[in-house]
């Protein structure tokens, strides 16, 4: 289930709510009962598996290959 953020414009506080994507948006605040406003917060991504840079080309030696790879690229077009 996903988490929503919500923050209340009365005393400022933000709630994170799990909720389904078939329920109702949260109107009030759990604390004080005045109106909430859904809040847009940052998530988390991550690129997993095979064929990512994080896990196929960040490695030290494919620094030396890549600049191998295109000194002799240029050696080519001359």
């Amino acid at each position: 289930m996903p988490i929503y953020e919500y923050q209340c414009h009365s005393c400022n506080k933000v709630h994170e709510i799990m909720q389904k994507f078939s329920d109702a948006p949260l109107d009030k605040c759990p604390e004080c009962g005045s109106a909430v406003a859904k809040i847009m917060s940052m998530s988390s991504f991550a690129l997993k598996g095979s064929g990512w840079y994080t896990t196929d080309y960040k490695r030290a030696g494919a620094k030396s290959s890549d600049s191998s790879g295109s000194s002799s690229s240029g050696s080519e077009s001359k």
